[in-house]
């Protein structure tokens, strides 16, 4: 693979440099507004890139400007990671997808499902089946998250303080097993804690905390420096500044400070959050998007089998659903209408309900503080998208993003 930091022409790799050259200048105003507060884009295409650009400051209208080795809270992108992690233990022997999921954590035995009633006195029934490997990484669990604020299951998830970041993965996921499911495992697509789950059955079946089995066998051998749980001390003056959208305000107020200021990632967590506790570099996060597009193996390191890293980015869905047709459309780091679900992310099954040009086959996910990833293996394009604003609802940048992308596509 070539070196990140490095561009090649883009027409010799069949984009259009002129209109390559509109994504900072369409953004720009989103910062002018202080809407965002910084924004890198990537674009790659047959492993080499083509379009690298920094706009901002690691916080917000001071400090030092955005480069490739500035640190992002990526969140949810950390779900893919895991999944790749679930995985090479699958392709070992050590796990199966169809397995129940009490058979590695036992305080899934007896787990129940919402019937009725309210958070303070609900009516529980027997799932209709045990929950699997294969329905947590897919969000068919029946596991949700308490900011969805949808259900009563969400508020029980709420008044648990589940995700509070002082006990242990296998502490968090012991305690989401005595809480009940939104629907029985397998009925329906829901945003949650699934990959959480899965991070603890990887603890247990490998024998490592999850932090370490990423650094021995993901980071380490992709070269992925600067991703970890936190942020050490001599590298926290590359850490962003992350804001949020707050209603009726414009301008986006800090949430998180940059730097040694932060309160969030200035050392490493209790809990270690398989489903979105990571930090990383658009250097770092583009490795693991190579490795993908690359059949999962990059630089001479294999993570896994092409056939697997195939497998993965199927739509798994039942009956090729998409993700609208199987969830409630509460939320999702991807659009519902057109994208099901694989084990890596959403996955493009229907380019005109995308409502804009796409593959099918895109795999795509994106975390929180509106971090965005996507490859296409028909055109062999990595597009990633590092910014800090919650939510990562706000603004449609994911889609302008790829229609500005495609939109220079010339070969």
């Amino acid at each position: 693979m070539a070196d990140t930091t490095q561009t090649i022409p883009a027409d010799q790799l069949g984009f259009s440099q002129d209109r390559l050259n509109r994504l900072p200048e369409y953004f720009q105003p989103y910062l002018d507004a202080n809407r965002l507060p910084c924004l890198a884009m990537l674009v790659s295409r047959h492993g080499e890139v083509a379009h690298l650009s920094f706009q901002g400051q690691q916080k917000m209208g001071e400090g030092a400007p955005i480069g490739m080795d500035t640190i992002y809270r990526i969140y949810s992108m950390t779900k893919p990671i895991t999944s790749v992690a679930a995985m090479m233990l699958f392709e070992e022997g050590k796990l199966r997808l169809e397995h129940e999921v009490s058979r590695y954590l036992p305080e899934f035995a007896d787990v129940k499902v919402l019937a009725g009633g309210t958070a303070d006195a609900p009516q529980l029934k027997d799932p209709e089946r045990p929950m699997t490997v294969h329905d947590c990484l897919t969000h068919m669990s029946g596991v949700t998250y308490g900011f969805l604020q949808q259900t009563e299951v969400d508020a029980m998830y709420r008044a648990a303080k589940i995700g509070a970041p002082h006990e242990s993965l296998r502490d968090m996921v012991r305690r989401i097993a005595g809480l009940p499911l939104v629907f029985s495992p397998g009925s329906s697509w829901n945003y949650g804690h699934s990959t959480d789950i899965v991070g603890a059955i990887i603890e247990v079946v490998s024998g490592q905390s999850l932090d370490v089995f990423f650094r021995e066998r993901i980071f380490g051998p992709l070269g992925m420096i600067d991703t970890d749980f936190f942020v050490p001390e001599n590298k926290l003056h590359r850490l962003a500044g992350c804001y949020a959208k707050v209603e009726g305000q414009n301008d986006a107020v800090l949430y998180d400070d940059a730097g040694s200021a932060s309160k969030l990632y200035t050392k490493q967590p209790p809990l270690l959050n398989a489903g979105g506790g990571l930090v990383s570099t658009l250097s770092d996060y583009h490795q693991f998007c190579c490795m993908l597009l690359n059949g999962g193996s990059l630089n001479g390191h294999q993570l896994l089998s092409p056939k697997t890293v195939d497998y993965m980015t199927l739509n798994h869905l039942p009956g090729n659903k998409t993700i609208s047709e199987m969830g409630d459309k509460t939320f999702s780091e991807a659009r519902m209408e057109g994208n099901g679900f694989g084990l890596l992310g959403s996955v493009t099954v229907d380019t005109i309900e995308l409502r804009q040009p796409s593959s099918l086959g895109n795999f795509a996910w994106g975390g929180l503080a509106s971090t965005y990833f996507w490859i296409d293996p028909e055109e062999e394009i990595i597009g990633i998208q590092m910014t800090q604003l919650m939510p990562s609802s706000t603004y449609p940048i994911r889609p302008q993003f790829q229609q500005l992308v495609y939109a220079s596509i010339t070969d």
